[in-house]
């Protein structure tokens, strides 16, 4: 229940990052488009999920959301499946609780996020002046994915809530 509820929550924030392009978008600022789906990731490394059904999740929604940017097949995918590893990892040192907090991992992870880009970019792709150009719009994405984090994160939150299973008296806990 709670894969499918993050799941369906994970499209539901790439429809409406892709539609929030055309709105920011003509503020003429590059980058400024946030990426939605970043805190999603970041919240189910943070919290209990397990690794496996965590990487799962999120090589499916890094795979929604390579088809969705017409990026390259992988790209996004990987990226995705490796923030989930490292919030996982960090999140036994950091709790996402306070404002500052959430704030913070989504505006770290989104530059960890932009320098992998860049970075793969350079090394597979053919043109050698789009690293440099993508450069450029890792500091505006990280910032403006930051802004929108709390109010990812509270989504989640209560997707997660939502999604408890708590047994019933004679049942065992799965």
């Amino acid at each position: 229940m709670r894969n499918s509820a993050f799941l369906a929550m994970g499209a539901g924030l790439l429809i409406l990052q892709s539609n929030l392009f055309r709105i920011i978008g003509k503020l003429n600022i590059p980058g400024s488009t946030p990426s939605l789906l970043l805190p999603l990731i970041v919240f189910m490394g943070v919290h209990e999920y397990s690794i496996a059904r965590g990487a799962a999740l999120s090589f499916l929604l890094g795979y929604l959301l390579d088809l969705f940017a017409g990026a390259p097949v992988g790209l996004f995918t990987f990226i995705t499946v490796a923030t989930f590893v490292v919030s996982r990892a960090a999140g036994v040192r950091l709790a996402a609780q306070t404002l500052l907090t959430k704030i913070a991992l989504a505006f770290v992870f989104g530059l960890v996020e932009g320098v992998l880009i860049v970075i793969l970019t350079a090394i597979f792709g053919g043109d050698a002046a789009r690293p440099r150009a993508l450069a450029l719009l890792v500091a505006p994405h990280a910032v403006s994915t930051a802004l929108f984090a709390p109010l990812v994160f509270r989504m989640a939150e209560r997707v997660h809530q939502a999604t408890i299973n708590i047994p019933r008296p004679g049942e065992s806990p799965r």
